[in-house]
């Protein structure tokens, strides 16, 4: 047997149509996916910000949940409020392991007679297989790999969507992390209106064998222009998101990470229902204390990209930690990045240095978003 056999890249639906599109094809999360068009990551990144991007993540997983007391029982899980959650909403929520580590970042949506749970491709059978294990005696957990999703992104997106047949008042009436039924191109989809660009936007999920059939209606439109990942990461990298398995993983927790809004305040100490989940010692005592290190923003100096990986040092010379994202940010026109250090150099204005090819550079930290986020709240 060979045990060096490649394993076969997994294709999303709209595989056909990347490569209808020049889309250059890279492996990710065991996928065969679009890293950019012919027109560069550059250009795909300004069109998002000034008009639309249609990206696919099929690839990522939807998770559909039912039982009694669905909500409840997540919980235990899950440091967010989904309790108090309406029908028709969304949070962001955080798989957490014991030590209060992170397994995953992902959505839990609300809809009324089931719970959805949107995570990580690299992730998401992993996430299957631990939920189950926890809590498949009560709850149901389906993987509907029988579902296609699609981010639509950027200024021009509510027009982009009225164009097939989304009903403009429903549009008009939705806000940032609501979720509705709405019906484009012909074709019904679940639609909330977020995202990972730090722009305004909506992800569509709807049947696999229709997504291609929306995606070219969408893609006839002059505002929309098909974006891969290379701008799918400058772009939430501007917006200061974080990046599963880069920015955050299992060695991190949600306060170094600057992610303590996500830890909802009936879930912590005083709370409605404090703690009861995984980790909840660390972090209910990292929310009152604080955390020994903290994720920043980064400002290098120069035009040199700093990306992840490059070591970080004080002004005596300490080693502090390292980069975790970095690129060119284009947006800003200049490199930026992000990474950990402890938290007594974590002040904005603070001058760190970052090793690149045997030299320190400077580099000062910064708070983020580093460009600002355009949610429609």
């Amino acid at each position: 047997m060979n045990n060096n056999k490649e394993t076969a890249l997994g294709q999303t639906p709209l595989h056909p149509m990347h490569l209808q599109l020049g889309a250059r094809m890279v492996p990710f999360a065991g996928y065969d996916m679009p890293v950019n068009y012919p027109g560069g990551i550059m250009s795909e990144h300004r069109h998002t910000r000034d008009s639309a991007g249609l990206f696919d993540v099929s690839h990522m997983g939807q998770i559909e949940v039912r039982g009694e007391h669905v909500a409840a029982r997540l919980e235990s899980e899950l440091p967010v409020d989904l309790v108090g959650l309406p029908m028709g909403r969304q949070r962001y929520a955080l798989l957490l392991n014991d030590d209060g580590g992170i397994r995953d970042d992902l959505m839990a949506i609300n809809r009324g007679d089931s719970f959805w749970l949107v995570v990580n491709a690299a992730c998401k059978h992993a996430d299957l297989d631990y939920l189950e294990r926890k809590l498949g005696t009560r709850l149901d957990f389906t993987l509907r790999e029988d579902l296609a999703l699609l981010a639509l992104q950027g200024p021009a997106s509510p027009g982009a969507l009225a164009a097939v047949g989304a009903d403009a008042d429903a549009l008009e009436r939705m806000r940032f992390m609501q979720v509705g039924d709405l019906r484009l191109a012909g074709v019904d989809c679940m639609v909330s209106r977020s995202g990972y660009t730090g722009e305004d936007g909506f992800e569509i999920s709807l049947p696999a064998d229709r997504a291609a059939s929306l995606a070219g209606a969408l893609l006839e439109q002059a505002a929309v222009a098909p974006v891969g990942l290379g701008a799918r990461d400058s772009l939430r990298l501007e917006a200061g998101l974080c990046l599963y398995g880069q920015d955050i993983g299992p060695e991190t927790s949600p306060v170094e990470a600057g992610l303590r809004w996500a830890i909802s305040p009936a879930r912590r100490s005083g709370g409605a229902r404090p703690g009861g989940f995984p980790g909840a010692d660390r972090i209910l005592g990292e929310l009152d204390r604080g955390a020994e290190r903290r994720l920043v923003g980064l400002l290098p100096e120069g035009r040199a990209p700093m990306r992840a990986g490059t070591p970080l040092f004080g002004d005596n010379g300490e080693a502090l930690g390292e980069i975790t994202s970095g690129g060119f940010g284009p947006t800003l026109e200049r490199p930026l990045s992000m990474g950990y250090v402890p938290l007594r150099h974590a002040r904005p204005g603070t001058m760190l240095a970052a090793e690149v090819r045997n030299r320190r550079m400077p580099v000062s930290v910064t708070a983020m978003p580093f460009v600002p986020q355009r949610y429609r709240r």
